[in-house]
């Protein structure tokens, strides 16, 4: 089976990394000359530093010729998957398309899948998502994903395939779920941060990861999730860990935030566009989302962390 990771970043370069061990050949394609030549000439990679890459994983520029694999897992942000999508001249037929992007598109509101099948008719994309670290993942240690796809079929035959002895794959139906729970944890994320760094503690930073938790429900049940999906991997274990570690970009980023820090504008951080996507959605289907709506105002700067906070407070007392 031919495998190609489009994306070099760091979780597309460790997912190479991990998928190339017992010398299966991998290719990774990139858009950035210098990160393919990295990879290619001097077995590293800008975005995962004190990682060598095995000579299986093989490094390129051509999108056309990365695409014809047999299976493409598709590691770009979420805001890009929309232009990469277009550029594939391929239409992907009797391709099996993992996405590995954690967003809704800012643009159209779509969850990645619909998203994809929409660019790409008659494609069934699966979704590999789920509590991970990139470091992690390329340096070997124990890491369980959700991997979901519609197919059932489809679907164990991808977690065969994919699963390693240190990369664990558990499976589901239910993509909708799968995709947004890894999404809306970075919106969650950003808020943690911003909690923290504002000094605000750790009681604090506990509550809004569990009504955080409740808002990511609400929203993923809304579109079509099922909640013991959310329950799982792909939500509360990924809203675990990155609500509660820096090695969250998202997480930083809502550091910097609550510190009044500047952030490297060169970092990705999927949370921020997510969070106004999903404020948007909530608008759309009369759902209460404050602390997603929180969030976007913080990340458009329209709201500082204090005022966000205040808001929160000073809601109407209700149930849990």
């Amino acid at each position: 089976m031919s495998l190609t990771i489009l994306g070099s970043g760091a979780f597309g370069t460790a997912l190479a990394v991990a998928l190339s061990r017992d010398d299966r050949p991998v290719t990774i394609w990139g858009r950035d000359p210098y990160a393919v030549s990295r990879i290619r000439d001097h077995r590293s990679s800008p975005r995962l530093s004190g990682i060598r890459l095995p000579n299986s994983v093989l490094a390129t520029t051509d999108l056309q010729k990365a695409a014809s694999a047999e299976t493409v897992l598709i590691a770009v942000p979420a805001q890009s998957l929309s232009k990469l999508l277009s550029q594939i001249a391929s239409p992907l037929s009797g391709t099996r398309v993992v996405l590995c992007c954690k967003g809704i598109d800012l643009a159209s509101g779509l969850g990645v899948s619909e998203l994809t099948a929409q660019a790409k008719p008659g494609v069934t994309p699966a979704v590999l998502t789920g509590p991970s670290f990139a470091a992690d993942i390329a340096r070997g240690l124990p890491t369980a994903l959700t991997l979901a796809c519609a197919d059932e079929d489809l679907g164990r035959t991808l977690q065969q395939d994919l699963s390693t002895s240190s990369l664990r794959l558990y499976r589901t139906t239910d993509t909708i779920g799968a995709e947004l729970g890894g999404a809306l944890k970075n919106v969650m994320a950003i808020a943690c941060g911003a909690c923290i760094g504002a000094g605000l503690g750790d009681s604090a930073r506990a509550a809004l990861m569990t009504r955080g938790f409740a808002e990511m429900t609400r929203l993923a049940t809304q579109l079509g999730a099922r909640p013991e999906t959310l329950a799982g991997l792909s939500g509360l274990g990924d809203l675990t860990l990155t609500c509660t570690s820096e090695g969250s970009r998202n997480f930083r980023f809502g550091l910097s935030l609550g510190r009044g820090e500047d952030f490297d504008p060169a970092i990705t951080v999927e949370g921020a566009a997510t969070a106004r996507a999903a404020a948007g959605l909530a608008e759309r289907h009369s759902l209460s989302l404050p602390i997603t709506q929180a969030t976007a105002a913080l990340t458009t700067g329209d709201l500082t962390v204090r005022s966000a906070m205040d808001q929160l407070l000073s809601r109407p007392l209700k149930e849990e």
